[in-house]
């Protein structure tokens, strides 16, 4: 089959940047380039870089010259945040032919069929103040579950993020048109969607839609037997939301919550835009609702000025409150931020350690809760995904779940009872009704 060229995806970062690549690959697909793995020779390489995590320069030099290596005469062009926030950096990297911000990353095709590759790099970056278009994705690697893009920017400014620098202001689709793509997941077979976006809770920004308007929408889509909610601010997080969820069919009982901090003294430093008595307000009204909920938490550690006794009150807030896992993120420097400004540089080996003691938490309530779970029954999406004999899958409530490996399985909902809590952090559990045919 003629084709225009064989091109390779790489993604750094987060779900939303998962869902942008696998859209944009979709777009190559069909305007007629062969798809191949990262590690295969290709003629172009994508790579989609990431602004939050560590030593973003590092890994996209990393991943240029793995791309590189596979074939010295590619053409390798760098999108997304990284790229809107440091375009000339990443343009100083031996072998990268094009640099394209976060308006440009969706016109790669466009840029790519005027730029041969040549000795001097190619960087379209609009000023991010004009990036105020929204572009649909969803992820396609993955039958199973689809991340499915609702929202994009921000209009929040943290004091330690870059993200409002490196993908603009909050914006996002109609419901009708958010509906329209999740129709287009249903119809792909895919039985999960999980909602992402950089500030979900601020869906319909600037319009008389909202976010509770969405998901009591997305709630009537046929064919998608769960959503679930990937994260979303506590301030934005309404009893409303949390009422829907608890009453909903296809509505997964799993919050993800940002916190940054259990400390108001931080959180004020932080710029957020909400205090622990409202946190803890959300967490207990979920559990009054949905007593086996997932609750999920992200907290920075090291943010500048936290003390020792600011750290304490962090510790103490999270071991006070029914949660049951944490993301735990060392805070890092970042160019352009209020925070890089501050006072009171807290130690990389400070830091280290405060990270090490919230994740030891962490994994003590991540067990505690699946001991909880114990002898109950929950639904099992059953995934690909197999070791020795067990294929894996998560329950509604996100607990991971190992069962007997049967291929006719995979990508069914299964009704299992959760038996044992295994060492290395899953469950052993019997599936109770099997259903024979696949559901897609």
């Amino acid at each position: 089959m003629n084709h225009l060229g064989t091109v390779a995806f790489h993604t750094l970062g987060c779900k939303l940047n998962f869902s942008e690549t696998s859209s944009i690959a979709q777009a190559f697909t069909e305007a007629g380039y062969a798809r191949v793995s990262f590690d295969e020779p290709a003629n172009y390489y994508v790579i989609n870089t990431c602004s939050v995590t560590d030593n973003a320069d590092k890994k996209c030099r990393y991943e240029v010259k793995r791309a590189l290596r596979n074939n010295p005469d590619a053409q390798v062009i760098v999108i997304g945040c990284y790229a809107q926030l440091k375009p000339d950096e990443i343009a100083s990297i031996p072998g990268v032919s094009l640099v394209l911000g976060a308006e440009e990353k969706f016109k790669v095709l466009e840029h790519l069929q005027k730029t041969e590759k040549q000795a001097k790099v190619k960087v379209f970056n609009a000023p991010i103040k004009e990036t105020r278009d929204f572009h649909p994705a969803w992820s396609r690697s993955d039958r199973t579950r689809t991340f499915l893009k609702v929202q994009d920017g921000c209009n929040y400014f943290c004091a330690f993020c870059t993200i409002p620098l490196a993908r603009g202001v909050s914006r996002s689709a109609s419901i009708q048109d958010t509906i329209f793509e999740a129709q287009k997941v249903a119809n792909s077979g895919a039985k999960e969607v999980v909602l992402t976006g950089v500030n979900i809770g601020d869906f319909g920004h600037g319009t008389d839609e909202n976010f509770l308007g969405l998901i009591k929408e997305l709630d009537k889509i046929e064919g998608i037997e769960r959503f679930r909610i990937s994260s979303i601010e506590p301030n934005l997080l309404t009893d409303e939301i949390i009422d829907f969820v608890a009453a909903s069919n296809n509505f997964v009982p799993h919050f993800h919550i940002p916190l940054q901090s259990g400390s108001d003294d931080i959180l004020m430093r932080m710029r957020r835009r909400y205090r622990t008595e409202l946190y803890r307000n959300r967490v207990e009204h979920i559990l009054q609702k949905m007593p086996d909920a997932c609750i999920g938490v992200d907290v920075i550690v090291g943010f500048p000025g936290e003390t020792n006794a600011h750290f304490d009150e962090t510790y103490s807030f999270l071991h006070s409150l029914n949660v049951h896992y944490l993301h735990v993120f060392s805070y890092s420097e970042r160019d352009n931020t209020t925070a890089v400004r501050m006072d009171g540089v807290v130690p990389t080996e400070v830091r280290t350690s405060r990270s090490k003691a919230l994740r030891s938490l962490s994994h003590k309530k991540k067990r505690s809760f699946y001991q909880q779970q114990l002898g109950k029954t929950a639904t099992v999406l059953v995934e690909s995904d197999t070791s020795d004999g067990v294929m894996f899958g998560f329950t509604e409530n996100y607990v991971k779940v190992g069962i007997t490996f049967n291929p006719e399985l995979v990508n069914t909902l299964q009704k299992v009872q959760l038996q044992k809590l295994r060492a290395d952090g899953w469950v052993e559990s019997e599936v109770l009704t099997e259903i024979a045919e696949p559901l897609f």
